[in-house]
């Protein structure tokens, strides 16, 4: 296929976003687990992650659409097949860094609830006081409604997030097919123009042998005749 293709740029372009993850993910296995930049590396893998899967997932959409219409996007079974399975192999392996932050993720933030947890109790257990239960309650509701809304600002962002997230990838998929017409176009106009030229060469030496065979004169006036017929076909494309 063709490196133009524009499966095949966006395919190089996660390659190397997939070889980056790898080897970030090699430095932040090296780093301690209390080490503050390990927590950077960690949001910077599941964002890349999340990245490439999205991109992924594209690819295999803009992939469904050829298989559709093999003809229109000049590409056989053979390539199908191909190309679905890079994307599922490459799926697989940023599906199991994603696991692996995951579970160090979990195991981190269950680490960090138990000391939270025991600071909490130690707290109250210092200012808890039988006339404090009233005060007490309505700290506890009002923590609670900040929660909920913070909850609920978050789900909102994620929906927007989600709706521009699905607009890309419909805009992503449309320029991809834009991209195939186009081609397929072009393909086109290079055969119409290797078929003009050969029936103008054909036409030249046309020309040629009854230029040969004609007089002086007779030479005279075919040169006039195509003069005239060159400025007529001229202006009959300009004017067209």
């Amino acid at each position: 296929m063709s490196a133009l293709d524009p499966f095949y740029l966006v395919k190089e372009e996660v390659q190397d976003s997939v070889v980056k993850v790898q080897v970030t993910l090699q430095r932040w296995e090296q780093l301690p687990a209390s080490a503050a930049e390990r927590e950077v590396l960690h949001k910077e893998l599941l964002s890349a992650c999340e990245s490439i899967e999205w991109q992924v997932n594209e690819l295999d959409r803009a992939i469904g659409v050829a298989e559709r219409d093999p003809v229109r996007f000049s590409v056989d079974s053979a390539e199908i097949e191909r190309r679905k399975k890079w994307t599922a192999s490459t799926r697989n392996q940023v599906q199991s860094v994603t696991e692996k932050l995951k579970v160090a993720g979990e195991r981190n933030t269950g680490a960090s609830n138990g000391q939270m947890n025991r600071r909490e109790l130690m707290r109250l257990e210092n200012q808890f006081q039988p006339t404090s239960i009233h005060g007490m309650d309505d700290h506890y509701l009002g923590e609670s409604d900040r929660q909920a809304l913070i909850l609920k600002e978050q789900d909102e962002d994620l929906d927007d997030l989600s709706a521009t997230v699905e607009r890309l990838g419909d805009v992503g998929l449309s320029i991809h097919e834009e991209l195939a017409v186009q081609g397929h176009l072009m393909d086109e106009l290079g055969n119409d123009m290797d078929s003009t030229a050969n029936r103008l060469d054909f036409v030249q030496k046309r020309i040629a042998t009854v230029l040969k065979k004609a007089g002086w004169k007779g030479q005279v006036l075919t040169i006039i005749f195509l003069v005239v017929l060159l400025l007529i076909l001229t202006l009959l494309v300009f004017s067209g």
